[in-house]
C-alpha cells in the first residue's frame, strides 16, 4: 500500500521576492490617473478656455482619431477620444490654448501590468504543482490513485479466538479456514478445494467483523478490510477498477484474507431500482464476480463479507464457488451473553453486589455489542460518581439509559400528569405480572425518558425464546393495552399517551392475520405487501396481492383480535383494581417501583382477599 505523505513544497526566496515586488509595483501609483470623458463633457471643458492650464493631443496612426489630453486649473487630468483631430486643433487656436501635438502613446508597462501580474500568478501556480509532482507524484499521480483500493492492510493478526466469546459454532465452521490457510498441502492432496469465499450473515453488533479478524489473526495471514461502500463512486469505472486493484494486491500477499463490509452496499441484485439500474454500482459487483470466480485464479486468496441484508444480495454472488459458505451469526443465548459479559468486564473494576449470571439472564435479545456497550455506560456512570468500581445501581442506571433514555429528573410535571401516568404504567405492569408469556415486571417509573415518554415499564424476560406462540403475541398485544384500559377504569376518559401502544398492537394484529396464518378466516396465506421487492424496485406499480373483498377480511380480522384482546385485558385489570389503587400511591410517593415491591403489592392483596374470607 501506499502511505507516503506528500513532501512540503520548496519555493525559491527569489520567487518571493520578485512576487513582493510586483505587488508594491501594482500598489503604488506611480503616475496620475485622469479621468475620462464623454462627448458632452468634454464640450462644456472646452467652453470654459480660461479652466485649461496646458493640452495635449495624441494623434493616431491611423486616421484622424486622437487622444485629447487636458491639464485643468484645479490641478484635474482629463482625456477623452476625439474622431477628427484638426476640428479640435482649429478650437483650441480660436480659444488661444497652447497645446503639443505627438504619436499616440504605446502602451506603457503601468498599463499592461495586471496582465503581466496574472501571469506570474498562474507561473507560482504551475511552479507549486511541479513541486507537488516532484515530491509526492503530482497531479497525474493522485488522479492515477483515484482507482486504488482503499483496503486497509493489517498483519498484527491481536484478534484470536479467545477474545470472541460464545459463537462456538460459528468459531468451529471457521477453524476449519484457518486450518486451510495454514495447511493448504494437507487438503489438497486430499483432493478438497479451499473455500472462495464466506459470507457473515446476522443481526447488527452480533460480531461479524470481530470473527473475520480473529480468523485472520488465528491463520497468521494478512487482512485486508474495506467497506462496500469504498468501492462505489459517482465516476463510472471507479469501483471495478479498485475491486482489481485490490485482488492484484492481495495476490502479491497470499495466502491472506479479504474482509468487505456491509457488503449489500455494492452487491445487491442487478437490474432493479427506480429509474433503471446503477451502472456503477453494477460494473463494480461485476467486477467482483470475476475476481472470485471467473478466468482470473485467485488461489490463497479468501474473501470473507459481512451483512444484515442477505436477502437483497445479488444470485450470482451467492453460488458456490463464489461464496461457498454461508455463517449465520445470531443473537448469544444466556451462556453466551455470560461469557461475553465475562470478557468485557476483564479490564472493568465490579464490586461484589453486580450479578453476572443474573444480568445475562435479564439482558435477553442483547448482542455482543449492547452488552459491551452496557458495562461500558456503567463504567462511565461510576467514574462520573466518584466510585472506585461498577455497582450493581450503576448497572441498573445504565440498562435504562440505553434501553429506554436519560431519566429527565429536572422536568417539571404537574400533579395530574404524574397521576395519569401511574395509572397508565400500573396498567402495563399488572398484565405483564399476570400474564406468564410477557414479564415478569422490572422496574415501574414515572419519570419522563429522553425518548419522550411520560414513563415506562420495563420487563425482562428470563429465557430465549426460539419460536413465538400465539399466545404470547396475543399477551403481547393484551400488555401493551394495559395503559389505556387503566385511564378509562379510573378518568373516564382517555389521552394520546397511548399512542405507540395503539401502534405496536396494531402491527402484531396485522402481522398475525396476513403473514403468521393466524386467522381461521383468512386462512394459512401470506398477505404480506412486498415491503422488500418495493425496496428493490420490484412490482411497484401491484404491489397489492389481494382483493379488496380480502383486504375488507383481513381488516375484520385485525379489529377481532385486538377487541378481543381489549376485552381480556380489561377484565384481568378489573380484578386487580385494589393493586390498581395501591401501586399508583406509591409511585406517585417513590417514583419508581422495583419489580419486588410491585410483586409484595399482589401478595399483599392476595392475603387481604383469603382474612376476609
Amino acid at each position: 500500500m501506499n502511505n507516503k505523505r506528500p513532501q512540503n513544497i520548496k519555493i525559491p526566496w527569489f520567487f518571493i521576492i520578485l512576487l513582493a515586488g510586483m505587488i508594491i509595483l501594482l500598489l503604488v501609483p506611480f503616475r496620475v490617473m485622469s479621468e475620462r470623458l464623454t462627448a458632452n463633457e468634454l464640450r462644456q471643458v472646452l467652453d470654459r478656455p480660461e479652466e485649461i492650464s496646458q493640452a495635449a493631443i495624441e494623434l493616431s496612426q491611423e486616421g484622424m482619431a486622437a487622444e485629447l489630453i487636458l491639464e485643468l486649473s484645479d490641478g484635474r487630468s482629463v482625456k477623452a477620444t476625439v474622431p477628427d483631430a484638426m476640428e479640435v486643433m482649429d478650437r483650441l487656436d480660436q480659444t488661444g490654448v497652447d497645446y503639443m501635438i505627438s504619436g499616440m502613446a504605446e502602451t506603457s508597462f503601468f498599463d499592461s501590468f495586471p496582465m503581466v501580474l496574472m501571469a506570474i500568478i498562474t507561473f507560482f501556480f504551475i511552479f507549486m504543482l511541479m513541486g507537488a509532482r516532484s515530491g509526492a507524484g503530482g497531479m497525474n499521480q493522485r488522479m492515477a490513485n483515484f482507482g486504488k483500493s482503499r483496503a486497509r492492510l493489517s498483519t498484527e493478526g491481536n484478534v484470536k479466538f479467545s477474545d470472541v466469546a460464545g459463537m462456538e459454532e460459528e468459531k468451529k465452521e471457521l477453524k476449519e479456514v484457518v486450518e486451510f490457510l495454514r495447511h493448504p498441502l494437507r487438503f489438497s492432496t486430499m483432493g478438497a478445494r479451499i473455500p472462495k469465499g464466506i459470507i457473515l450473515v446476522g443481526s447488527p453488533g452480533t460480531g461479524k467483523t470481530l470473527l473475520a479478524k480473529a480468523v485472520a489473526g488465528e491463520a497468521g495471514v494478512p487482512f485486508y478490510s474495506i467497506s462496500g461502500s469504498d468501492f462505489v463512486e459517482m465516476y463510472v469505472g471507479v469501483g471495478a477498477a479498485r475491486v482489481r486493484d485490490l485482488f492484484e494486491e492481495a495476490k502479491r500477499t497470499s495466502p491472506c484474507i479479504v474482509f468487505i463490509d456491509e457488503i449489500d452496499a455494492v452487491a445487491r441484485r442487478r437490474g432493479t431500482g427506480l429509474g433503471g439500474s446503477h451502472d456503477e454500482r453494477e460494473q463494480t459487483l461485476n467486477q467482483l464476480l470475476v475476481e472470485m470466480d471467473g478466468f482470473a485464479q485467485n488461489q490463497g486468496i479468501i474473501v470473507m463479507a459481512a451483512t444484515n441484508r442477505v436477502d437483497i444480495l445479488d444470485p450470482a454472488i451467492m453460488r458456490p464457488g463464489r461464496f461457498d459458505r454461508k455463517v449465520t451469526v445470531g443473537r448469544p443465548d444466556v451462556r453466551a451473553r455470560k461469557q461475553i459479559l465475562e470478557l468485557h468486564a476483564r479490564n472493568k473494576r465490579l464490586s461484589e453486589d453486580v450479578d453476572l449470571e443474573r444480568l445475562s439472564r435479564t439482558t435477553a435479545g442483547f448482542t455482543g455489542a449492547d452488552l459491551e456497550n452496557l458495562l461500558n455506560e456503567a463504567a462511565i456512570e461510576a467514574t462520573i460518581d466518584g466510585r472506585e468500581a461498577i455497582s450493581s445501581n450503576d448497572i441498573e442506571e445504565a440498562f435504562i439509559k440505553t434501553g429506554i433514555g436519560t431519566e429527565k429528573r429536572s422536568r417539571v410535571i404537574s400533579e395530574r400528569d404524574r397521576r395519569i401516568t401511574a395509572y397508565h404504567e400500573t396498567g402495563h405492569a399488572i398484565l405483564f405480572h399476570e400474564l406468564e408469556d410477557v414479564g415478569p415486571v422490572h422496574i415501574i417509573s414515572i419519570i419522563p425518558t429522553g425518548e419522550g415518554a411520560a414513563g415506562y415499564t420495563m420487563p425482562v424476560p428470563e429465557k430465549d425464546d426460539m419460536h413465538v406462540t400465539r399466545t404470547q403475541l396475543i399477551h403481547m398485544m393484551m400488555a401493551a393495552l394495559g395503559g389505556r384500559i387503566a385511564e378509562e377504569l379510573v378518568f373516564n376518559d382517555i389521552t394520546t399517551g397511548a399512542s405507540q401502544d395503539i401502534k405496536q398492537v396494531t402491527k402484531i394484529a396485522r402481522a398475525m392475520v396476513m403473514q403468521y396464518g393466524m386467522s381461521d378466516k383468512v386462512g394459512m396465506i401470506n398477505y404480506e405487501e412486498n415491503g422488500d421487492d418495493v425496496f428493490l424496485g420490484y412490482d411497484i406499480a401491484h404491489n397489492k396481492t389481494y382483493s379488496d373483498k380480502m383486504l375488507s377480511i383481513i381488516d375484520d380480522e385485525v379489529r377481532s383480535l385486538v377487541d378481543s384482546c381489549y376485552a381480556d385485558a380489561k377484565a384481568i385489570i378489573i380484578r386487580h383494581r385494589d393493586v390498581l389503587e395501591k401501586s399508583c400511591a406509591l409511585l406517585m410517593e417513590k417514583e419508581k417501583l422495583t419489580g419486588e415491591e410491585f410483586d409484595a403489592l399482589f401478595i399483599s392483596a392476595c392475603s387481604g382477599e383469603n382474612a376476609s374470607e
